[in-house]
């Protein structure tokens, strides 16, 4: 008959956290510099493609009075929080000018995305914000209120060029004061699911790079 040991509980003893990173590391750590570089390429690029299908494609239950997260924004904040400022600004650039292909080049993305990823690589640079859920969201819903303001002065002062009356120059603005607030609320709740994955990702090829 089979008498029941005690190495039995240290078989099934769960792994630590250092384990288990040091498992999921070494794999990517085997790969070729420029392998790795290229899945790194493909993560970046892949993420890009699925905030713009997000920001296309409305889901139920990700909108507030019809409005819903401002995705590509997220996403720009996401890659500049450790990124110069230069790096940054250019992220947002390329990507409001592809915002802009499927929209409306006038008025463009491209000019209030680019501030956003400018401002967010200065906040951090200077430490203003330690990096944690709280920040993020802080960020995220500041710079959401930011970029609608500036889209919203540059549609005002296309109205203005085409001779519009101040009632619907007031209106502009009343939607748009309607605008950032959602867009503000809804990306700052949704900033973690599209930061955290990244950084973790960005940090670990980052390691990799260095060792």
């Amino acid at each position: 008959m089979k008498i029941p040991g005690f190495g039995d509980d240290r078989l099934r003893k769960p792994k630590s956290p250092e384990r288990k990173s040091k498992i999921l590391i070494q794999p990517l750590g085997r790969w070729h510099p420029r392998m790795r570089q290229l899945m790194d390429w493909t993560v970046t690029v892949g993420s890009v493609l699925l905030c713009l299908w997000l920001a296309r494609n409305r889901i139920s239950g990700m909108e507030l009075l019809g409005i819903g997260p401002n995705w590509l924004l997220i996403w720009v904040v996401a890659w500049s929080v450790k990124r110069p400022v230069f790096v940054g600004a250019l992220a947002g650039i390329v990507l409001g000018m592809v915002q802009d292909s499927f929209t409306s080049p006038d008025p463009t993305h491209a000019l209030s995305l680019g501030i956003v990823g400018m401002l967010t690589s200065l906040i951090q640079k200077q430490r203003f914000i330690q990096e944690d859920f709280i920040s993020i969201a802080l960020i995220v819903f500041a710079m959401a209120v930011l970029s609608e303001s500036i889209f919203g002065l540059q549609l005002t002062l296309m109205r203005d060029a085409g001779g519009q009356s101040l009632r619907q120059v007031e209106s502009i603005w009343k939607y748009y004061q309607l605008v950032a607030l959602a867009s503000s609320i809804l990306s700052s709740l949704w900033a973690p699911v599209v930061y955290y994955p990244l950084n973790s990702w960005w940090q670990k090829m980052k390691l990799l790079e260095q060792s």
